[in-house]
């Protein structure tokens, strides 16, 4: 039998870590909790989780410095819990390395969802990603560079098909500008937040019954964009 996937989570309230605890052995995940950097370092190199749950203000050091040492050598997924709702600081916080971003206070069924995103993608990237990206009425086959709506095929320009593999790759994740630009465009290209919005918007028009209001690619205000990999 497969054992349940370890959650760490680093947060330096108790309550919130009694929560948190309380919430996800509920739904059969493992547990294990850290306080401040120090034992958070010390949990994921002894325990190796397969998710962290991070709060960013933690008494000894900074939230997002932590992610960046840890995505120094660990591709397990980071969704990061703060109350900090600036725009700057999710942006940073995504560029450094975690996976997504959840505003506190925040509900137990959004939490999980998030969880699920991040497990399932986590065990996607362990194994070979499935060729075929289904949601709805979008159908993406990477190995054929072909895009169906509806079982239509639909064509793209080039630039097109780089935006939607790589969102396909990282559904259900945000992606921000920055990301975007850099894996599609090249790090030349890092101030040019336009065209992830161009295009955006031309892809769009192929995939969504109303691009001007999309059900599968939504936009994270003032921070990047998601792939939705549930309907």
């Amino acid at each position: 039998m497969t054992p349940a996937p370890l959650v760490l989570i680093v947060d330096d309230e108790p309550a919130m870590r009694a929560f948190l605890t309380a919430l996800l052995t509920a739904h059969e995940l493992q547990v294990v909790t850290a306080s401040s950097c120090r034992e958070a370092d010390l949990q994921a190199t002894t325990r190796a989780p397969e998710l962290v749950l991070l709060d960013l203000g933690l008494p000894d050091g900074d939230g997002i410095d932590w992610v960046r040492r840890f995505r120094a050598w660990s591709t397990a997924p980071v969704v990061v819990l703060s109350a900090r709702e600036r725009e700057h600081d999710k942006v940073e916080a995504l560029d450094a390395g975690a996976d997504d971003y959840l505003t506190k206070p925040f509900g137990a069924g959004e939490l999980m969802a998030r969880v699920r995103v991040a497990l399932r993608h986590r065990a996607t990237s362990a194994n070979a990603p499935e060729p075929v990206f289904r949601v709805g009425d979008l159908e993406v086959d990477r190995a054929r560079r072909e895009l169906r709506v509806d079982g239509a095929l639909v064509p793209l320009t080039q630039t097109e098909w780089k935006l939607l593999e790589l969102f396909t790759r990282h559904a259900g994740r945000v992606l921000t500008h920055a990301q975007i630009l850099r894996e599609v465009w090249g790090p030349a290209h890092l101030r040019q937040t336009h065209y992830v919005r161009v295009h955006v918007h031309a892809l769009r028009r192929k995939i969504e019954r109303d691009a001007n209001e999309p059900r599968h690619l939504v936009t994270e205000t003032g921070v990047g964009y998601r792939l939705r990999d549930e309907p």
